[in-house]
């Protein structure tokens, strides 16, 4: 599956909203010329099926020897379930936080030390969330073998943390990618491109709008 086959996926079902002229406003209060909720992809079975077949084609392909997949808390689940199912291997997750309950599990599934392991996430930003899940694992006494994931923003903040953790991250689609697309396909102009990139490489500076 091409990372433009992804991309287009990801713009026709508004899973990937770019909107350089009226920015979205993020948590943080930066105001942001995209907007991505991947979980849409689970409510479109072709693109949901092209994401899957996507991330088993990468895992067989990088990670042959993986014994597990673990999805992220929450989006990550639900496409660590499918391909762990097309893959024909098991699958648990990792919660944001221990359960307040039970066994007060953080790792759901059955996982022992020395598992070799993929971590499936749906996005990358800043990799802040995904580097907590492999701290998680390791301090589990997983190996850890990389993150497959379905889009990445390409931040120099989350490629720098990723390397710093020693972690390998590789995405069905990516942000240049995206942008070309959309701007192929009139989701946007042509000259809109630059600003995207403006704001991928600072998103705290707003003088790309």
């Amino acid at each position: 599956m091409t990372s433009r086959t992804i991309a287009k996926d990801l713009l026709s079902i508004g899973a990937v909203f770019l909107r350089p002229d009226e920015p979205f406003t993020w948590a943080s209060g930066i105001k942001s010329p995209i907007y991505c909720d991947n979980r849409l992809t689970l409510t479109a079975p072709e693109v949901r099926a092209h994401v899957e077949e996507g991330l088993a084609g990468l895992i067989r392909t990088l990670y042959p020897d993986v014994q597990t997949l673990e999805g992220t808390s929450t989006a990550g689940i639900a496409h660590a379930a499918i391909t762990a199912h097309l893959l024909g291997l098991p699958m648990g997750y990792v919660r944001g936080g221990h359960k307040d309950h039970g066994r007060g599990n953080q790792i759901e599934g059955k996982l022992e030390p020395g598992t070799k392991v993929v971590v499936v996430e749906d996005l990358i930003s800043t990799g802040g969330s995904v580097l907590e899940v492999v701290d998680v694992l390791r301090e589990a006494g997983a190996e850890v073998l990389g993150i497959v994931s379905i889009f990445t923003y390409g931040m120099r903040k989350g490629l720098d943390r990723l390397a710093a953790a020693g972690i390998e991250n590789h995405s069905l689609s990516d942000f240049d990618t995206l942008c070309e697309v959309a701007a192929e396909e009139g989701y946007i102009r042509q000259e809109d491109i630059a600003r995207l990139k403006a704001f991928r490489a600072d998103p705290s500076d707003e003088s790309w709008r």
